[in-house]
């Protein structure tokens, strides 16, 4: 079974303002797009279990030119909070290297 890291040639993560994460997946081609982009297994539950969000404000932009999809979900405490362990975001996305596809 496919996982995310042997199916994207990029992975990053990053602030969508003091609120909001939003991670980027760019696919090795069109093709892994076609048969990944859509999966289950990128959807909101997912990012409910990985990360604590609740699934019902995960949302899911594709961008089929670029063989990409971003995805944002809000944070669980707000950027600069007395827990925050990742300031700007930049290691959210490791989580979802070993996401199987299906």
């Amino acid at each position: 079974m496919a996982k995310v890291s042997d199916v994207c040639r990029l992975v990053r993560s990053k602030n969508a303002g003091p609120f909001w994460v939003t991670v980027d997946l760019f696919f090795d081609g069109a093709d892994s797009f076609r048969r990944y982009a859509g999966s289950e297994a990128l959807g909101p539950e997912t990012f409910a279990r990985l990360y604590g969000t609740d699934p019902a404000l995960v949302k899911r932009f594709p961008v089929e030119r670029l063989n990409m999809i971003k995805i944002s979900y809000p944070r669980s405490s707000p950027q600069g909070g007395m827990v925050e362990r990742d300031l700007h975001c930049g290691q959210q996305y490791v989580r979802l290297l070993d996401v199987e596809l299906g």
